[in-house]
């Protein structure tokens, strides 16, 4: 599963779009690095107020040049990441 990822100018707002092809908006929290792979970390919107919920996102690029963000599948690939996401939290 995709989902387009857009940045409007000035802030980092991703429109996610579901399987039912409804958009939701979330603000990007940060983006991490691991294992040479990119991660978003994405907070959602609801009804104009970030949420205290986070989701993370693996982006990679399409065969257009475009960042697409993808769920993390892997146990292995998803630990490791939030791993490194606490840790940035408690720095």
């Amino acid at each position: 599963m995709s989902e387009d990822m857009k940045n409007e100018e000035m802030e980092s707002i991703v429109i996610l779009v579901d399987e039912e092809g409804e958009e939701h908006e979330f603000l990007l929290i940060d983006m991490l690095e691991v294992e040479e792979k990119q991660y978003a970390v994405l907070s959602p919107i609801e009804d104009n107020e970030e949420s205290d919920d986070a989701i993370i996102l693996r982006v990679e690029t399409d065969e257009n040049g475009e960042d697409m963000l993808y769920d993390i599948e892997d146990d292995e690939e998803w630990e490791k990441v939030v791993d490194i996401w606490n840790e940035s939290l408690e720095e």
